[in-house]
């Protein structure tokens, strides 16, 4: 929940828009949380308490999603990750521990590799797409299997974010599913953390070990219990690997 001091905001650069909450931390780290695909800053609401005792916490709602306005073409990963690189700029942000989850891995990948310089670390929580099943077809029964195994919290928030998604969720599954990530990891010049949940269907142990090899500079972790949706049911044991990679990360 967003407390009456955390300032909510957007920023646009080059025809799309992202809304923007800051909320103020009490310690001296600073992290960008960058959602997947049909979710939005909301999903991040558990990992954002958790976090915000060690810095300070910016959640977005990419183009499109959650309360952001949907731009007039369906930006690429490469343009998302543009956008988040001018508002670190922007707000002087440079330094910040960037966590994606599931499709944000790949933005935040991409302003890793394209924008060196702006981020102290990369966090990545369930990173698509598995190059073996670089399908909408695959992607979606992966991910029917696993809201199948998930909580009332995570089908009830899913299902709300889908929703506001909008009409043209089939476009950006596209956008999501012809970027190669496995391209921007080996440039990516900053420490890295895999957190992937382990019997999380859409992100397979073995692509993460590859998604791991392919980084410079990574280390893999599973949280028992948990499926790709991690953060959302309970996000207490992501956050204590968040922080310990933040703690070595800069």
């Amino acid at each position: 929940m967003a407390a009456a001091s955390d300032p909510v905001t957007e920023f646009s650069h080059r025809g799309a828009t992202v809304v923007v909450e800051e909320h103020d931390g009490r310690g001296p780290h600073v992290f960008l949380l960058a959602h997947g695909i049909g979710m939005g800053r909301l999903a991040f609401g558990d990992l954002v308490e958790h976090l915000r005792p060690h810095g300070r916490v910016v959640t977005l709602d990419l183009p499109g999603y959650g309360d952001a306005p949907e731009p007039d073409r369906t930006p690429t990963i490469e343009r998302m990750a543009d956008l988040v690189a001018a508002l670190l700029r922007a707000r002087g942000l440079a330094g910040a521990v960037l966590v994606g989850h599931s499709m944000g891995t790949q933005v935040a990948v991409e302003v890793a590799a394209r924008h060196p310089g702006l981020a102290s670390g990369v966090v990545l929580v369930g990173p698509t797409v598995d190059a073996r099943a670089r399908t909408a077809p695959r992607q979606l029964g992966r991910l029917a299997h696993d809201l199948a195994i998930e909580s009332p919290k995570v089908l009830w928030l899913g299902t709300r974010e889908y929703l506001r998604a909008g009409p043209h969720l089939r476009r950006k599954l596209r956008a999501m599913l012809v970027h190669r990530p496995e391209l921007a990891y080996p440039r990516v010049g900053v420490p890295a953390l895999v957190l992937r949940g382990e019997t999380d269907p859409v992100c397979p142990r073995e692509w993460c070990a590859l998604v791991s090899a392919l980084l410079p500079d990574a280390r893999f972790a599973e949280i028992a219990g948990h499926g790709h949706e991690t953060m959302i049911r309970d996000a207490a044991p992501a956050a204590a690997e968040i922080m310990r990679f933040a703690g070595g990360s800069g």
